[in-house]
């Protein structure tokens, strides 16, 4: 009995979290200096956003920022994506969408740089997996995290 009302307690505590970001996103805001960017729509529920980067010349993030608009788990996704990239590599950036999206997806994620990042944080995305049709509000801010990482020109998209 214990075991499940600690496991109510951390889906508790995951659920304040996304509501926390939902309602203060962090680094939602343009970045002028931005060398990387990209946008990402949702079509099936509207869910849009922009995301810049700062990366420097070896190649590492430095600075994330956003904007757009969306449900909660959209917005608290991008809100952690901004707090989870900066001081990673582009290579670990990318891995770390690669992680995110096949962990909410449920697809086996086999990236040994992905095992070596730190994305505990991001846990309270998890209970997204219980919501099939929610999962595209989660993933869109990775699937425009790889999008701008790449540099490409086409808006990201869950479809």
């Amino acid at each position: 009995m214990n075991v499940i009302a600690n496991n109510d307690e951390l889906q508790q505590l995951y659920r304040e979290t996304i509501l926390d970001h939902a309602r203060k996103p962090r680094n939602f805001r343009q970045l002028a200096k931005a060398t990387h960017t990209a946008e990402g729509i949702n079509p099936l529920c509207g869910d849009k956003l922009r995301l810049y980067l700062v990366v420097d010349a070896d190649q590492t993030v430095i600075e994330a920022g956003f904007e757009g608009s969306g449900c909660a788990i959209s917005m608290a996704s991008a809100s952690l994506l901004t707090e989870t990239v900066p001081n990673l590599s582009v290579a670990e950036a990318d891995a770390c969408f690669v992680s995110v999206t096949g962990r909410l997806t449920e697809q086996t994620v086999d990236s040994e740089l992905a095992t070596k990042i730190d994305l505990s944080k991001l846990k309270a995305l998890d209970g997204v997996r219980a919501h099939p049709s929610r999962v595209k509000c989660a993933t869109l801010a990775w699937h425009t995290l790889h999008a701008a990482l790449i540099h490409s020109q086409t808006s990201a998209k869950t479809e």
